[in-house]
């Protein structure tokens, strides 16, 4: 790999996680820690705001971006996929703008790689789903926005229960789509079926994020770890 290349890929290393230690950077960039420590302080020097020490880790302060650069065959390859599994698993506002996100990338590729776009050869399966009564882009907003809300639920045995909930998150199961959450009646972590939320106010109250009580809180708590959890924000 060449040096270039593999500055390139650190920096996208710590940008994704929080905390990188030279012994973890090194096994995925198959160099020794020495040339980790002389990379870090090279880039250092060149201006990329990477605070840490050798034994302690390192960490890329919020805000950096690098600028723009080419995508390979790999990673338009996984972008395609990804954008397919959007237009088949979710709702038309997201498809559509997994679709726009896709034509955005296409129009920066060199003419010789536009082709990648439209030739990757896989093919994503629309699954049946049971039908969502509620906006999930308005869903998505209310998470995003950290609004609480109120929903109308009705469990598997058929029970309806009314909730004020911080939304959290959601979670993808194949066919189904769930609704991580903070209940603020029974004041723990519930995680309820989209396609089972009859009714949805999103309020005007906002939440903050509260340690033990986040979406990374609830995924520790269920046993996930890994890159799942680096790209979860704290």
């Amino acid at each position: 790999m060449r040096r270039a290349d593999r500055l390139f890929r650190l920096v996208q290393i710590l940008r994704r996680r929080k905390l990188c230690r030279a012994r973890e950077l090194a096994e995925e960039l198959e160099v020794s820690e020495r040339t980790i420590y002389r990379d870090i302080r090279d880039l250092a020097a060149s201006g990329v705001p990477v605070e840490g020490e050798a034994g302690v880790g390192y960490i890329l302060r919020d805000g950096y971006d690098l600028p723009p650069l080419m995508f390979d065959a790999d990673e338009i390859e996984a972008l395609v996929v990804a954008a397919r599994m959007v237009q088949c698993w979710t709702d038309p506002q997201m498809a559509r703008a997994a679709g726009d996100a896709l034509t955005k990338i296409e129009a920066v590729l060199p003419e010789k790689m536009r082709g990648l776009i439209g030739g990757v050869p896989i093919a994503i399966a629309e699954i049946a789903q049971a039908p969502i009564a509620i906006s999930m882009p308005d869903l998505r907003r209310a998470i995003r926005e950290r609004h609480l809300i109120d929903i109308d639920y009705t469990d598997a045995k058929g029970d309806n229960t009314n909730r004020r909930v911080r939304p959290l998150g959601m979670l993808f199961f194949g066919t189904i789509w769930l609704l991580a959450s903070w209940c603020e009646l029974r004041q723990a972590f519930r995680v309820f079926r989209a396609d089972r939320i009859k009714n949805m106010h999103i309020t005007a109250d906002h939440f903050r994020p509260t340690p033990g009580r986040t979406l990374r809180d609830y995924l520790i708590s269920e046993g996930v770890e890994g890159e799942i959890l680096n790209g979860i924000g704290r």
